[in-house]
């Protein structure tokens, strides 16, 4: 097979990609940590609750009107087909599984969550992941993708599930201080 200029191998893309959540994943700690060392544990880690959530908001609104510019509903569907991660290289692979009736993904290799944990900070890298429920919410207020395990928590994998969300959820997230744990631990049963 010839070479096409500009191209790159698959492996080379994926290590390239790689670097980068390597470099974000960092990131994120050099912020947090900052942010802890400047204003104490408890409002450090308010305040970046507070900026992942502004994070996820403005995610989740950009995937809705990318959704509604290709004519889609802000649906589950639509969420997905609006993906703005990168297919290869942020996790060693993705495998997509039905466990007990319910679709997830479950995302081996995490770039991110690995960094987290090897620097010792998988609590503050932890964090960063409240950006899923806070995108999926500002995208659709009546689902959220939760982690029913994640890297930074010791699982051996990330796995996330995309839920209704109840009262509750819509409330927590209306709040200034989300209580994250709350609405992961939600099942939306009680719309």
């Amino acid at each position: 097979m010839k070479d096409h200029p500009g191209t790159i191998p698959l492996d080379e893309a994926k290590r390239q990609v790689a670097l980068v959540c390597r470099r974000l994943a960092l990131l994120h700690l050099a912020f947090a940590d900052s942010i802890i060392d400047a204003l104490g544990q408890e409002e450090g880690v308010r305040l970046i609750q507070r900026s992942i959530k502004e994070y996820g908001r403005l995610i989740g609104e950009a995937k809705r009107a990318e959704a509604k510019r290709r004519g889609l509903e802000p649906t589950v569907e639509g969420f997905e087909q609006v993906s703005d991660l990168p297919s290869f290289g942020m996790h060693e692979g993705i495998e997509r599984v039905d466990v007990e009736g319910e679709r997830r993904v479950r995302a081996h290799g995490c770039v991110m969550g690995r960094i987290w944990r090897e620097e010792g900070k998988a609590h503050l890298g932890r964090l960063y992941c409240n950006v899923d429920p806070a995108s999926s919410m500002a995208f659709n207020a009546d689902v959220k993708l939760v982690h029913i395990k994640s890297v930074p928590d010791g699982d051996p994998f990330c796995e996330l599930a995309m839920r209704p969300t109840t009262a509750g959820d819509r409330q927590a997230f209306a709040a200034r201080d989300t209580d994250w744990q709350s609405i992961e631990r939600s099942t939306g049963e009680n719309k």
